[in-house]
């Protein structure tokens, strides 16, 4: 493929906990073949339908566990979303869960959401999603080393659920119009995988957005 003149990578992370996912965005945010060199940090936009934007406390829900009767509110908030990178789509867009995990969630609870609508926009944006997962039985280390740091512990009590997510991800992504790659982060090497992510988006010609 010829380079492109200018980096816009947009990239859509997804995948159950404990799986590097917000690792992974902030170092493909400030990657060199994804976003290219910088001598400095500066404002680069990462995003997530996980931030619990629709409560006022902690924990709360958001375009991913939105209830019920929120079902409006979240689906205005994708529908935004999806203007404003259409709005910048000469911009980099680095999210960190996006409407699969809402899909993903939401059949848990016994609802079904069709994305069409959303991929469809966002396809012609050269937006790719990034599948984190790891071996069944690595799951237990990694809650170790997260309970180090959680703030909300009591979430990975039960691992049993994370490892079926797994395979109700797969089958989401594997449905999904927008080109995928599926990165196992078992061993925890964030640098493997970002390079593993750069050369398969430089082989899509995803990095940039021809005008």
């Amino acid at each position: 493929m010829s380079a492109v003149s200018k980096l816009t990578p947009k990239i859509i992370l997804e995948g159950t906990r404990l799986t590097h996912k917000t690792d992974l965005a902030f170092l493909l945010n400030e990657h060199p073949r994804i976003v290219g060199p910088r001598k400095y940090r500066y404002h680069s936009p990462l995003i997530s339908a996980e931030w619990c934007a629709f409560t006022n406390f902690p924990w709360g829900r958001g375009p991913v566990n939105f209830a019920p009767e929120e079902e409006g509110l979240a689906m205005e908030t994708y529908a935004a979303w999806a203007h404003l990178f259409e709005l910048q789509r000469y911009y980099s867009w680095i999210v960190d869960r996006f409407h699969i995990s809402t899909q993903v969630y939401q059949e848990a609870q016994g609802r079904h959401y069709d994305f069409r609508w959303l991929e469809e926009r966002l396809l012609p944006l050269n937006f790719c999603i990034v599948l984190t997962t790891r071996r069944d039985d690595s799951f237990e280390q990694a809650r170790a080393a997260r309970l180090k740091v959680s703030g909300n512990p009591s979430q990975y009590d039960d691992l049993m659920p994370f490892i079926r997510e797994q395979d109700v991800f797969r089958r989401y992504v594997g449905a999904s119009l927008l080109p995928a790659i599926e990165i196992d982060m078992t061993s925890g090497d964030l640098d493997a995988a970002a390079e593993q992510i750069a050369d398969w988006m430089e082989a899509r010609d995803l990095l940039g957005m021809r005008s």
